[in-house]
């Protein structure tokens, strides 16, 4: 039982195993379909632990073996706490071996009970991760002469979570701007409506993510939440990076600039903003960060579509609807639907930071939007679940309101990247079904 399985990445062995070696590995590695959370990540390959917390609060906890660490050749992890290392026992070889000065063969074998049928997914996905992500650092390393310093307010969220293991791993120092008593170095306490003076001394570049959550329904509480935590604390957030010598500033946007109802009209960073609450709050926010660009700051705003995650967003809520057989379109389904996987979305921030021709509003979506009616068929294609059972206008109406309804469940909006691909950009996973294949684990074929 278990598994042995092996890729050839095209970088050389210390960079790889110096990769492993930093923050946010474990994060970038952990397939998002599994039911893990990660307590703490382990501080050191050669003897520290990493602590996993499975449903019902059940830990495992993976403890690394000192004896058999020999880097950059190999370390080694085990199941170490009860009651898993007796109901899943688990040893974890991971080994690095040099092919060429500029390719590494990566094999993970892990002894354990679990048949290799039920690994071979996530080990796929590991190595997929590991290749496009030492890629991507490669691609900027030609850049950038040294790595940055970039403080990152909503590092705990979706995109945060996944940008800053990204950054960290990267070699990047990631300095989170959190909103309670600082737990560590890396972290400073940030009033969004006041900032201290000193909040951005060191930093290079700041990504601001944070705001209210648009879901929801279009009361004047919630309208009052979405605004309020977006426009004031972006135009602060670009003033301090502005005093305290940062050279770039990425703020999040949205789509929604573009109006909830466009129809068939190609949607590029050169067209028109839409009518509706979302694009006056778009617009406002990103006028917000002009600030930073009027001291001189490189402003980059990241127009944000549909986001690909099962931990997070529209597929965590439809995936679980799908996979009972309950799956459908949502009320006509012509409506477009410019989407993007989220490690794509990283792509972009990472762009935004290191690549000095882009500046101002950037669309952050896949170069393949969709139709609801052939994205409800992809994802029940993926799943391998009928679609039978669509929802008609009235139940989002009901869910979100009149205004919510139309401006996100129903929202109509066919958007390319223009911008990035002016600039030759590279993505991941350009089509619908690769990406939540990736996402949710469901390959057609292995690599290695």
């Amino acid at each position: 039982m278990g598994i042995v399985y092996s890729s050839v990445i095209e970088a050389p062995r210390d960079e790889l195993f110096a990769w492993h070696t930093r923050p946010g590995a474990f994060t970038r590695l952990s397939p998002p379909w599994q039911p893990l959370t990660l307590a703490r990540e382990s501080d050191s390959l050669k003897s520290g632990k990493a602590e996993l917390r499975l449903p019902g609060g059940l830990p495992w906890v993976a403890q690394h073996d000192r004896d058999e660490y020999d880097p950059p050749h190999r370390f080694v992890d085990y199941s170490s706490a009860l009651p898993m290392r007796l109901l899943v026992p688990w040893r974890h070889t991971h080994t690095f071996d040099a092919l060429s000065e500029g390719s590494t063969r990566v094999t993970d074998h892990v002894d354990t009970l679990v048949p290799a049928r039920f690994l071979r997914s996530t080990f796929v996905y590991r190595h997929r991760q590991l290749a496009d992500d030492i890629a991507r650092h490669q691609w900027a390393s030609t850049l950038l002469p040294e790595p940055l310093t970039i403080a990152v307010t909503g590092s705990s969220g979706l995109v945060g979570s996944a940008l800053t293991a990204f950054l960290s791993t990267g070699g990047h120092r990631v300095v989170r701007l959190v909103r309670h008593s600082p737990g560590s170095p890396d972290e400073r306490l940030w009033n969004p409506f006041d900032p201290a003076g000193d909040l951005l001394d060191g930093v290079d570049a700041v990504i601001h993510l944070a705001g209210a959550s648009i879901a929801g329904r279009f009361t004047d509480t919630h309208r009052r939440a979405i605004r309020g935590s977006r426009i004031e604390p972006t135009r602060r957030l670009a003033e301090a990076a502005a005093e305290g010598g940062a050279k770039v500033f990425v703020s999040a946007s949205a789509i929604g600039y573009y109006g909830p109802q466009r129809g068939d009209a190609i949607l590029d960073e050169r067209s028109e903003r839409g009518d509706g609450f979302l694009a006056d709050v778009v617009a406002e926010w990103e006028e917000a960060s002009k600030v930073a660009a009027e001291a001189g700051l490189r402003v980059v705003n990241v127009r944000t579509g549909i986001v690909q995650s099962p931990k997070g967003g529209v597929l965590r809520l439809q995936r679980p609807l799908f996979e009972a057989g309950l799956g459908g379109r949502l009320g006509t389904g012509t409506q477009w639907l410019s989407w993007i996987d989220i490690d794509d979305l990283v792509d972009v921030y990472h762009r935004a930071l290191v690549d000095s021709e882009l500046r101002g509003a950037v669309n952050a979506v896949a170069p393949n939007p969709v139709r609801n009616e052939e994205y409800t068929a992809v994802l029940a294609s993926v799943l391998r679940r009928p679609a039978f059972v669509p929802v008609p206008d009235f139940g989002p109406k009901l869910l979100l309101g009149e205004q919510g309804a139309r401006e996100l469940a129903l929202a109509d909006q066919r958007v390319t990247p223009g911008r990035l691909l002016e600039r030759d950009h590279c993505f991941r996973r350009p089509d619908l079904g690769t990406a939540l294949r990736h996402q949710l684990g469901r390959f057609k074929t292995d690599v290695g």
